[in-house]
């Protein structure tokens, strides 16, 4: 009788750890997301770039707004000019979006277009350009 209870005891601390580690294991992975500049994004294979959070500059020239909401154009790598990749956005635009501003976006690749397809864009924190304002305004 004691014996089948420290069998029972064992199954159901193997089941508790299996399920925990299942849990962490699922949790890390979709919560995994390169953080990359564009140089090193286009270093990648696209597959490897399914999921990624990518941050650059926007370039001069190429930016289209799409019919209602939505933009697309270049990103440029902060580093090296000549590095750039195309990103497509559909959604609300934030106001401080224009040519030169730093921005991250968070998307994937497309394989076939070879366009990074963002589902988030942020610009660079407006508190900093509020706080240089206002030092401009003092000074």
């Amino acid at each position: 009788m004691a014996g089948s209870r420290k069998g029972v005891y064992a199954a159901a601390v193997v089941l508790f750890l299996g399920g925990l580690g299942g849990l962490i294991y699922s949790g890390l992975d979709e919560g995994t997301v390169y953080f990359l500049n564009v140089g090193e994004a286009l270093a990648m294979t696209p597959d490897k770039l399914a999921q990624a959070r990518l941050f650059g500059t926007v370039a001069e020239d190429g930016i289209v707004n799409e019919k209602g909401l939505g933009v697309s154009f270049k990103l440029i790598d902060k580093d090296d000019k000549s590095k750039t990749i195309p990103v497509e956005y559909k959604g609300a635009v934030p106001d401080t979006f224009k040519p030169g501003v730093e921005v991250i976006v968070e998307g994937g690749v497309n394989p076939a277009k070879g366009v990074f397809k963002a589902t988030t864009l942020m610009t660079k924190c407006p508190s900093k350009y509020q706080k240089e304002n206002r030092k401009e305004a003092k000074g």
